[in-house]
């Protein structure tokens, strides 16, 4: 796979290496993309609130924002769009859902990347359809399932 991958930081906390970003999009992007160019963004939360209102009409911030490339018809371009991430965000959910940083950041960015490709979990079994693709993406990066932790403990009334 040919994969260019732009990041860009805004943001002055911790987050993973070029490398591993780029590892994990591309583990996203195998056999669906040959060719592919994508933009991270790493924001502050006031940064990711004021894209959070914008584009969805939600209050505060959140942990990841995918914009497609919206190329107009016929152009045959490689550009996917842009991966929006808040480190902030994404570093206090790894540990309020007991995950190490490098698991919920490897989900992050596998599932803003399947987001640029056109998958939605917005229906409930497109939803699902997104989740296994995510948990066998993550499986093959040697995650375990993203959602097993967090369906624990709800079920727990944590």
């Amino acid at each position: 796979m040919n994969l260019v991958v732009d990041i860009q930081s805004s943001s002055g906390d911790p987050c993973p290496d070029e490398e591993d970003i780029r590892r994990w999009i591309a583990a996203a992007l195998a056999g669906r993309r040959e060719q592919a160019e994508v933009s991270v963004c790493l924001v502050d939360e006031d940064e990711m609130a004021g894209l959070n209102s914008r584009y969805r009409g939600k209050s505060g911030s959140t942990n990841v924002l995918s914009f497609p490339a919206d190329l107009p018809p016929g152009v045959e371009h490689p550009l996917l769009g842009d991966i929006v991430i808040c480190p902030a965000v994404v570093n206090r959910e790894a540990g309020e859902q007991h995950k190490t940083p490098e698991q919920h950041w490897s989900h992050m960015l596998v599932h803003g990347s399947l987001h640029l490709l056109g998958f939605d979990h917005v229906d409930p079994v497109e939803a699902e359809d997104m989740e296994a693709l995510e948990t066998a993406i993550l499986a093959e990066l040697g995650h375990p399932c993203p959602y097993a932790v967090a369906t624990e403990l709800r079920e727990a009334g944590r």
